[in-house]
């Protein structure tokens, strides 16, 4: 299908305090990611995952080295709309994402700062509404939502702009766990019914172990790159970088600490249950 994000030798600096050179926090990345794929980024904080998110739709610009948004150099400023329009960033806070008093208008303002004609603004918010289960709360004031309600409107501010990827930098990271659950399900839809390409940024394995593809930052570095199973069985490196491994994972450990016959590459909740249940059957 092609790439929609690609860097070549990414490298990207920080100004210090007290006239001390600048931190380079990312090293020379060399990345691509393939149009309609779901990848996951994790990494200790200061890995240089979010820096990096930010280089995606052109909010941070390359101080070495290139980032292309379907073949468009992020650098040239001529294309900043264009590369917006493709690729949308959902923040953490959605309080700071969230514009507008009613949520149907915070979701067209988008639309309409992008000129389209009120009635395709209509259609768009509407369906961007509907995708994330907000439709029936498109007249009501944002401030009175939940904060998995107010994400989901963030979600819906920018699906209306009609992406073709949408980078999650942490947007579960201030929700309890009945607001991140909604969350990834809808991460999960944008992915097997949209077409979406979604990049999550994560602190939560168990979030990034649903992804079609992991990659693991530290200190400005990619120290691995793979599928789920693949990143998540080499629990030493995860360790080193400073990472946990996802509950099922953690819990195949110990049993096997324990002298069961078990490998550690069930990952769901169900396969965790059914290798537990062989490797007990089996004794």
């Amino acid at each position: 299908m092609g790439n929609i994000i690609r860097t070549e030798d990414l490298e990207f600096s920080y100004a210090s305090a007290d006239n001390e050179s600048p931190r380079l926090v990312l090293h020379g990345l060399d990345l691509e990611i393939e149009k309609g794929t779901f990848m996951a980024i994790i990494g200790h904080n200061g890995s240089g995952k979010s820096t990096l998110a930010k280089h995606f739709n052109a909010i941070l610009l390359p101080q070495g080295g290139c980032v292309y948004v379907d073949d468009m150099d992020t650098s040239d400023e001529k294309l900043t709309i264009d590369i917006r329009r493709r690729v949308g960033m959902v923040f953490q806070n959605p309080d700071n994402q969230i514009v507008a008093t009613v949520v149907e208008e915070d979701v067209a303002f988008a639309p309409e700062n992008l000129g389209y004609p009120p009635v395709e603004i209509r259609r768009r918010v509407d369906d961007a509404l509907k995708v994330v289960g907000m439709y029936d709360r498109r007249r009501h004031a944002p401030h009175l939502l939940s904060g998995g309600q107010k994400q989901r409107v963030a979600i819906a501010g920018v699906l209306a702009m009609g992406p073709e990827c949408i980078v999650f930098d942490e947007p579960t990271a201030m929700l309890d766990p009945r607001g991140r659950q909604s969350i990834i399900e809808v991460i999960r839809d944008l992915r097997d019914n949209h077409g979406v390409t979604v990049v999550l940024i994560t602190h939560h394995m168990d979030e990034a172990a649903d992804a079609d593809r992991v990659i693991v930052m530290s200190d400005g570095d990619i120290i691995m790159d793979g599928r789920p199973r693949e990143v998540f069985m080499d629990i030493e490196t995860l360790r080193r970088a400073g990472l946990d491994v996802p509950e099922t994972t953690a819990l195949l450990l110990e049993l096997k600490k324990d002298g069961f016959d078990l490998t550690l590459d069930a990952l769901t909740v169900e396969e965790c249950a059914d290798a537990i249940y062989t490797a007990v059957k089996a004794i």
